[in-house]
């Protein structure tokens, strides 16, 4: 149940990670978590988002959510499994569970 995001492109600069999404995750404003403590302490679906994220994967250092992109520095640099696994977790995040269809 829930609505898939999908993910439009990413782009790569060093560190940074940017996905592209087809719906507006956040506000205006931006919203950025470094630590899993930051994330738990907010409960807007951008802070959500980011506690799955920095959960997740031990290298990300940084979410930054402005209304329809995801900033992403991970510390290891990005590999196609990572961007993989990020896109993953972007797509499925309103997905409350999974349609367990064969």
């Amino acid at each position: 149940m829930g609505q898939r995001i999908e993910v439009l492109g990413t782009s790569v600069i060093g560190e940074v990670a940017i996905f592209d999404t087809d719906r507006s995750l956040g506000g205006m404003e931006g919203e950025t978590y470094a630590t899993l403590e930051e994330a738990r302490s907010s409960s807007t679906y951008p802070a959500a988002l980011a506690e799955r994220l920095l959960r997740e994967d031990g290298s990300i250092r940084l979410v930054y959510v402005y209304s329809n992109a995801l900033s992403v520095s991970r510390a290891r640099g990005w590999t196609d499994a990572a961007i993989d696994q990020v896109a993953s977790e972007i797509t499925n995040f309103f997905i409350v569970y999974a349609d367990n269809k064969t």
